[in-house]
């Protein structure tokens, strides 16, 4: 069992060259018990996003703060604190802050989507 606050979890910076003021924090993994999933928060700040990518494992998403965008399905689609998306494994998507603040949300992975 692993009990802990956001607040302690290292804060990493989003290292892709093609992400922009974005950085993460890895919440619970096989670390912490659950094996073959990592629970991931990614921060966005006012005019960041993440890399426009695809790969081959889907993954799930619930944003917790702020204003955004999620490209999927070739359409940026509004995104805003209550969303709940599902990306298909292979789908081009990318994640991007529109508002005034930090867009903050949950991104669910296989595994072998944590790099």
């Amino acid at each position: 069992m692993s009990i802990s606050h956001e607040s302690q979890v290292e804060t990493k910076i989003v290292t892709h060259p093609e992400a922009l003021d974005a950085t993460m924090k890895v919440l619970i993994g096989p670390a912490e018990g659950w094996e073959g999933h990592v629970m991931r928060e990614f921060i966005l700040q006012k005019g960041g996003h993440t890399p426009q990518h695809t790969h081959p494992w889907p993954h799930i998403n619930y944003v917790i703060e702020g204003e955004g965008t999620l490209l999927l399905n070739g359409k940026k689609n509004p995104v805003k604190a209550g969303s709940i998306a599902y990306v298909p494994n292979n789908e081009l998507h990318q994640f991007e802050n529109v508002g005034e603040g930090e867009l903050r949300f949950i991104c669910i992975v296989p595994e072998e989507g944590h790099k």
